[in-house]
């Protein structure tokens, strides 16, 4: 049998992940493919647990090591029960976040290095990397916009000030331009069918012929 396709979808706060993760998924099927959708933090009955752990209270509640340590646990869980039985029957699996996110929001100036955060995440998912990770880019100050527009209030990440906010998308950036065969970054800022339409040009060629 042949393993399935993992691709992820990456960005800040507001840059349309959950939309266009929908969208790509409503095309993938009219196009024959079984496939899982599922988020991070979570996506498991343990990882949702976590996810509420890791998600509310103070921006303080918890520092950046309690932080890696918390999602990667949650991943741990994810990756065993849900991601990889998946692409090992064939299914593919589209994820709203992954691990390029633990070392954006993790990393950096917030204190956990990144070669802590690669031990981490072999721990947890045995290495375990999608094929394809969509980077959606638009301005920050956009994305906090439309985020607190829609959930009418900020949870403990869209909590922190901008500056943390600008950092974080410039680690997203440092990772695209590091791995640019893996992550490919799309313009986030447009009509939401026309970031449908770049992704597509993107996941496209992953199709069985």
């Amino acid at each position: 049998m042949t393993r399935g396709r993992f691709i992820s979808l990456e960005g800040g706060e507001g840059a349309g992940k959950s939309t266009q993760l929908n969208l790509l998924a409503e095309r993938l099927v009219d196009a024959g493919i079984k496939l899982v959708t599922t988020r991070e933090p979570g996506g498991t009955k343990g990882a949702e647990t976590i996810r509420e752990l890791f998600v509310s209270g103070a921006t303080d509640r918890w520092d950046a090591a309690t932080e890696a340590c918390l999602v990667n646990a949650a991943r741990a869980d994810h990756v065993a029960r849900l991601i990889r039985p998946a692409l090992d029957r064939g299914d593919w699996v589209l994820c709203d976040r992954y691990a390029d996110s633990t070392f954006a929001y993790q990393g950096g100036d917030k204190g956990v290095a990144d070669a802590d955060l690669q031990a981490l995440h072999r721990v947890a998912t045995g290495d375990l990397w999608p094929d394809l990770t969509l980077l959606l880019d638009l301005p920050v100050e956009t994305g906090l916009a439309r985020t607190l527009k829609r959930i009418g209030g900020a949870t403990r990440f869209e909590a922190h000030d901008i500056s943390f906010h600008q950092r974080v998308a410039a680690r997203f950036h440092a990772r695209a331009a590091a791995e640019p065969r893996r992550i490919r970054t799309i313009n986030a800022d447009i009509d939401a069918h026309h970031v449908a339409a770049a992704i597509w040009a993107e996941v496209a060629p992953l199709l069985p012929c």
